[in-house]
């Protein structure tokens, strides 16, 4: 092995056990706070994710207003509410860690950066289909940018929550105002971290053979609507909480 081998062997090993420790944790010990170098930090990685058109459509907001943190706590707490009242059936967490979390941060995505992707801006049918694609690149480039976010705060020793499905109106009304968000702009995720109040669990992934293909799609391993309908019905509450040690 060369000695240039031997580095990036070595980089590797230390990038991949971050990425395996990067673990879910929704209650923080609130006695440890977040040093004001760890949010630089952290929001330095994110400022190198990649982007469609290099646009870096995504802004960081750091909250450390327990008010405001116990305002989105309380938020997300009545909209699990409403949802139990519809009968989703969806193992919703519990969203009352959020107000006593040391770092909060909330991620806002400017969806005008839109433009800088392939449009034709006409209103035809072909415009629209290519301003889907435009928004599916936009969502991309935040999630790439929030994700190497997260792998910051895990390397940095930190437990870490990914507080999303926060698209819809009522959401948006609730929370851009709290932070003075512009209107033009959307709060699109979350990011929640401090040392976790509990030892937390690594839940179950997927092994390599579940999701790599060589050369075509292994048919083998597709899945048809059916199948995944079992599977919502009876693993995914099992996959979303638990430890993967635990699964029967």
């Amino acid at each position: 092995m060369t000695a240039t081998t031997a580095a990036a062997t070595q980089a590797y090993d230390t990038f991949i056990e971050i990425c395996r420790e990067r673990k879910t944790s929704r209650a923080f010990d609130p006695s440890a706070p977040i040093p004001k170098e760890h949010f630089d930090l952290i929001l330095e990685a994110a400022r190198h994710g990649p982007s469609g058109a290099n646009a870096q459509p995504w802004h960081y907001i750091i909250v450390t207003d327990p008010d405001k943190k116990q305002a989105v706590a309380d938020y997300f707490v009545a909209e699990a509410t409403s949802r139990a009242k519809l009968k989703m059936k969806f193992p919703t967490p519990n969203y009352r860690g959020l107000a006593t979390a040391p770092g909060l941060i909330i991620v806002v995505a400017d969806f005008r950066y839109i433009k800088a992707f392939p449009i034709l801006n006409d209103g035809s049918d072909l415009d629209a289909m290519y301003k889907e694609n435009a928004q599916r690149i936009l969502l991309q480039s935040v999630a790439a940018s929030t994700m190497s976010a997260h792998l910051a705060a895990a390397a940095l020793g930190y437990g870490v929550w990914w507080v999303t499905a926060i698209g819809q109106e009522q959401a948006q009304n609730a929370l851009k105002p709290l932070f003075d968000v512009p209107d033009d702009l959307s709060v699109i995720d979350i990011m929640v971290f401090g040392k976790p109040l509990k030892a937390p669990y690594k839940r179950w992934k997927k092994n390599l053979d579940q999701i790599r293909s060589w050369g075509v799609y292994n048919r083998d391993i597709y899945m048809t609507q059916e199948d995944i309908d079992t599977w919502i019905k009876e693993e995914r509450h099992k996959v979303m909480y638990r430890d993967e040690s635990k699964i029967d």
